[in-house]
């Protein structure tokens, strides 16, 4: 889109233009209409020196770091190539931010030579931006504003077009769970108990919903014609598994709609991420599932981090869902033996509280992140061993994770 509007000094031009060719036979005085023809002429060629001969041959744009983070900064590099057969004058360029980008994205354009004498122009723009809100948000066009040497007009020039910059959700730095034995989970340290001499003599079972995909033994599986475990294997914290309860239900509708416009469940995809990188960099394999066992993204091996990375940014669009309940949470973990197991909901009812307590013996520390408890249910979950955590939006969520209750407890109980 491009627009040459008239400046002010143009405007006046045109009309002093006008009242002299009305004026010059009422006084009798011809040289009014030469007057009025220069007038004329001169807003036209200030036209002519916007319009002939000036053009952007591209435009690119660039961001830094790729991917942001909700709260981190992004430096945004423009560059414009142009051409012009006319000198131009110092312009205006200002740069279009989304919603939930925060920056002041204007500044000067240069005046470029005349392209006859040195070809086409480089110009490059950078300015700083801020991120915050979740989502893919789309930057640009960059908008150009110049003037004609003489100030009789104007154009505003649209060049290149919008750009996409993806925003993750904020993964907060938590501390390690030092209380936790096998600080490194199943992937860098465990413990195997083995009967008999090899894997060959070691007396299998049918595969359960829950049991780790290490932990089959395929020739019995072959033999049998269905997925057998070896059952006298025991792994030290294996595996983490982190539960976020996308269901509507539990959240505002906006949720549902649009990436980032739902505080609450911002916050809670935050200590989902938050918590998926502080298990992966202590070696744990780490599972993110909905409630009813789907996996968010594939499972993340301890030390990672480039799946880390994956995480975060197939992460940026997540929205909820309208399905799932979380009562039927607990039958995924039947005959399974879980390190970390942290469930990150909303509202949690007295009838969810129930549904999760068997989930607490497969798990050796259950979390249970949550926005608000009807009722007397974050009692009763507490009450059967999960370790409770009331998440709102401005909490710190380091606080939060460091103040673990119990964790001697729970060193005892791994131990």
């Amino acid at each position: 889109m491009t627009r040459w509007p008239l400046t002010p000094r143009g405007t006046g031009a045109i009309l002093l233009a006008l009242a002299a060719f009305v004026l010059a036979p009422v006084f009798g005085v011809p040289a009014l209409v030469f007057f009025g023809v220069l007038l004329i002429a001169a807003v036209a060629f200030s036209f002519a020196s916007l319009w002939l001969g000036h053009r952007a041959d591209g435009v690119r744009r660039s961001f830094a770091p790729p991917v942001a983070s909700v709260g981190a900064e992004v430096d945004v590099r423009v560059r414009v190539e142009s051409r012009s057969v006319l000198p131009t004058t110092v312009g205006i360029w200002r740069d279009r931010l989304p919603r939930g980008v925060e920056g002041e994205p204007v500044g000067v354009y240069p005046g470029l030579r005349s392209g006859l004498v040195s070809g086409s122009h480089r110009v490059d723009i950078a300015y700083r931006v801020r991120a915050r809100r979740r989502g893919v948000r789309a930057i640009g066009p960059l908008v150009v504003e110049t003037t004609d040497p003489f100030g009789l007009s104007r154009r505003r020039q649209e060049l290149g077009g919008a750009v996409p910059l993806t925003i993750a959700p904020a993964v907060v730095p938590l501390d390690m769970l030092d209380d936790l034995l096998g600080a490194a989970g199943g992937t860098m340290q465990s413990v195997t108990d083995k009967l008999g001499q090899g894997a060959d003599n070691l007396i299998p079972r049918a595969y359960a919903p829950g049991d780790s995909m290490r932990r089959i033994h395929w020739r019995a599986s072959a033999h049998r014609g269905e997925l057998m475990v070896r059952q006298e294997e025991r792994e030290s914290n294996p595996e983490a598994v982190i539960v976020f309860d996308r269901a509507v239900a539990r959240w505002s509708t906006d949720a549902l709609r649009s990436p980032g416009e739902d505080l609450d469940f911002e916050a809670a995809l935050s200590t989902v991420v938050s918590a998926a990188a502080r298990f992966a960099r202590e070696g744990y394999s780490v599972a993110i599932i909905d409630v009813d066992g789907t996996e968010l993204v594939d499972p993340i091996e301890g030390g990672d981090t480039a799946a880390l990375d994956a995480m975060t940014t197939s992460f940026a669009t997540l929205t909820a869902r309208r399905e799932g309940a979380l009562t039927d949470l607990a039958p995924l973990f039947a005959g399974a033996t879980l390190g970390p197991v942290v469930v990150v909901t909303g509202e949690v009812y007295p009838a969810d509280a129930a549904s999760l307590a068997p989930i607490v013996s497969h798990s050796s520390m259950p979390m249970l992140f949550a926005l608000a408890g009807a009722g007397d249910a974050l009692r009763v979950a507490r009450e059967t061993g999960w370790h409770v955590h009331r998440l709102e939006p401005e909490d710190e969520l380091e606080s939060l994770w460091s103040g673990v209750p119990g964790m001697e407890e729970v060193r005892g109980h791994v131990g």
